[in-house]
């Protein structure tokens, strides 16, 4: 009876995560504002209850648990990507996402978050082209999304999600190879802006190598100096000495020979 209540309590806790995971798709696969809070209080969500699930006694397969644990760190990854301030640190963060391999419900035929991150590729690409040429970036994306709309309303579900598949990967594969076009440039402006600062910090070097060499000469040839005038004040101390023994002597003398030639009056 136990083994039955703990394997219907980890039932009802994977059904309910497997719900908020649908949710979070959606949502995420949606047009959202600036200020829209529901996914990141979501995604925290699941985050909670993945791990009540991996710490629970009758949890599901490991597999199950790893791809679970995918699709919530490929949306938590897609929410921190949406935060950065440039298109290309998005377009770099979203790179590095991985989307979950198998899909969440049995109605798709395509992993959402696979989709999401075709999408949110094609997105980020959009911009970095848009901000390069100057277009409208919105504009741009709303024609995408319209012409995307159409197709859903003209073909089947199974139809829909391949033509929107191939149209994103065709979108992508361009966008993906300007960017590359792009990332070389950049590579390459790079490269030579840091041989110049090479160049720079190398003369510098020497420079402060050269100052460094003179430094150390004249800080020798200073203490030679000092050396010398040393040797010249001892060697004038003497000099001076010996002249006022000699004087102290003949004046001794002196006063000796002046008392014997003239002696006391009395």
């Amino acid at each position: 009876f136990r083994f039955r209540v703990g394997t219907m309590v980890a039932t009802r806790l994977e059904l309910n995560l497997l719900r908020l995971l649908s949710r979070c798709e959606a949502l995420a696969a949606e047009r959202r504002e600036p200020d829209e809070w529901r996914l990141e209080k979501y995604v925290g969500a699941l985050e909670e209850m993945l791990l009540a699930l991996k710490k629970h006694s009758s949890k599901p397969a490991p597999e199950l648990l790893n791809e679970y644990s995918r699709k919530v760190d490929f949306l938590k990854g897609m929410l921190d990507a949406e935060k950065l301030s440039s298109s290309a640190e998005k377009a770099l963060a979203n790179q590095f996402l991985a989307p979950g391999r198998t899909p969440t419900t049995t109605k798709e035929r395509t992993p959402a978050t696979k989709m999401v991150h075709l999408q949110t590729k094609a997105r980020y690409t959009g911009k970095m082209r848009s901000e390069l040429l100057g277009t409208d970036p919105l504009s741009v994306n709303e024609s995408e999304e319209l012409n995307l709309r159409k197709r859903k309303g003209l073909a089947s579900e199974e139809k829909q999600s391949a033509a929107e598949l191939d149209a994103v990967l065709q979108h992508h594969r361009s966008m993906q190879e300007k960017l590359a076009e792009e990332m070389l440039s950049l590579a390459r402006s790079l490269k030579n802006n840091t041989l110049a600062a090479q160049n720079v910090i190398k003369q510098d070097n020497q420079t402060l190598s050269h100052s460094l060499r003179m430094a150390d000469h004249n800080f020798e040839k200073l203490k030679d100096e000092s050396d010398r005038l040393e040797q010249h004040a001892k060697k004038s101390v003497n000099w001076l000495l010996w002249i006022m023994l000699i004087v102290v002597c003949f004046i001794f003398i002196s006063m000796i020979l002046f008392i014997r030639i003239f002696p006391k009056l009395r």
